[in-house]
């Protein structure tokens, strides 16, 4: 997390969300390739690329799902962009929001931080106890792993059980919170001098409300930010959860898609020329707008 923390002080707060659909890729860009599977592949290495070149991005998340959706071959895929994004330097988050009893939880996390899968940080979902933590928290002491524990989503169900009040007192998401900063304080002999928590929280920039409170109760906390863009979360929400120990804010589907709001590409789509380089420039370009619009805030 800590390299994390650092490379955003350096290309920005931006993370750019592989979660790359077939069907974000033009049919006839997408009919070029053996598979649907290939050419998110090849679409893939053509964004990592691009940023890599340009900076415009401090991470990039890769959600599992869109890969098991197209099988065995999505599997696949997603094990060589894990590779792509390595082998680029670029921090890898893994979104697989992994959570179940203490031997299942141990295999997710040899699955995730060993092997074929392995990759740098994970999202795992704490909402079915504590216990389920350990497995995973285990590995960032032992290899300098990362995890970012679901804390505020942003989706509009986030209110059935996140924002339940307690008999306790406070929310359901502030019980996560509080055992953030104990693992938080269990690290900090591990981890001294560095400047953040190798367990990062998420939270979504959809609610204005909350942000400036989650940010003051867990200031060195480091945040993955969904939200942005597609999701209708916006830069000034985001600038939010930015300040103290900061944080990376993803965006999937506006850079993904981003051809599709360009005049030039849809043009070219139109009468059958649109290219790989073409979806991939849009992307680029995208993302480097919203780095301008984030560290506007």
């Amino acid at each position: 997390m800590q390299i994390l923390q650092e490379m955003v002080a350096k290309n920005g707060p931006l993370c750019v969300g592989l979660d790359t659909d077939p069907s974000y890729i033009p049919q006839s860009v997408l009919t070029a390739y053996p598979s649907p599977a290939q050419a998110v592949l090849a679409y893939n290495k053509e964004i990592i690329a691009r940023i890599k070149s340009d900076g415009s991005a401090s991470c990039c998340k890769v959600q599992i799902a869109y890969y098991e959706a197209m099988g065995l071959e999505g599997m696949k895929v997603y094990a060589q962009t894990l590779r792509e994004l390595k082998d680029a330097g670029i921090v890898c988050i893994s979104d697989i929001k992994r959570s179940d009893i203490a031997a299942s939880a141990s295999a997710y996390a040899k699955a995730h931080f060993t092997g074929d899968f392995e990759t740098d940080i994970i999202t795992v979902n704490p909402y079915m106890g504590f216990d389920t933590l350990k497995p995973f928290t285990e590995y960032c002491s032992s290899s300098g792993k990362g995890v970012f524990l679901l804390l505020r989503t942003s989706n509009p169900g986030m209110k059935d059980i996140e924002q339940q009040e307690l008999k306790s007192g406070g929310r359901v998401l502030d019980a996560v919170g509080n055992e953030l900063n104990r693992i938080k304080d269990e690290f900090s002999s591990i981890y001294n001098g560095q400047t953040c928590s190798p367990v990062g929280a998420v939270v979504g920039c959809t609610e204005e409300s909350d942000a400036k409170i989650l940010r003051e109760a867990y200031p060195e906390i480091f945040f993955l930010i969904p939200g942005y863009g597609a999701q209708g979360g916006d830069a000034r929400i985001a600038g939010t959860l930015l300040k103290k120990a900061g944080g990376t804010v993803n965006s999937s589907r506006g850079i993904l898609c981003a051809w599709k709001k360009s005049e030039d590409c849809k043009k070219k789509e139109e009468s059958g020329k649109i290219t790989m380089a073409d979806i991939a420039d849009a992307a680029a370009e995208a993302a480097r707008v919203s780095k301008k619009d984030l560290l506007s805030f």
